[in-house]
């Protein structure tokens, strides 16, 4: 891989991690830590983004590859947080809180598909 790719990776990477702290704790501090809000509202909100720069990408040919590697991959990579998902899922699961778990896994599944969809639509109309 040439130097360029890393550097967007690392760029994206950076950014989304930064993004994904400061929208996730913005969310905690608004809804409370009693479920998982933050995580939820990160992994839909990047299925979102990611469903719009699909479309920029594989069916607009807007972005080139370049821009793919920074946004899909590092960005993209580097906000949504599956493994937080199924974290704090377990943990609910853990603590006897079964209904709150699977709403956590099917909500963030579910919603972040269509909001993957959606995102998809929007990006084909720009």
């Amino acid at each position: 891989m040439n130097m360029i790719k890393f550097i967007n990776l690392i760029i994206g990477g950076a950014a989304g991690t930064i993004a994904r702290y400061i929208l996730a704790g913005a969310v905690y501090r608004f809804a409370g830590t009693g479920f998982p809000y933050g995580t939820l509202i990160v992994n839909i909100s990047g299925c979102f983004i990611l469903g719009i720069l699909v479309a920029l990408t594989d069916k607009k040919f807007i972005l080139g590859p370049d821009a793919r590697i920074l946004l899909m991959v590092g960005f993209c990579g580097a906000f949504t947080t599956f493994s937080t998902l199924i974290f704090e899922s377990d943990s609910l699961l853990r603590n006897g809180q079964v209904l709150r778990a699977f709403t956590n896994i099917f909500a963030s599944v579910i919603l972040g598909f269509i909001l993957f969809r959606i995102g998809s639509l929007i990006g084909e109309m720009i």
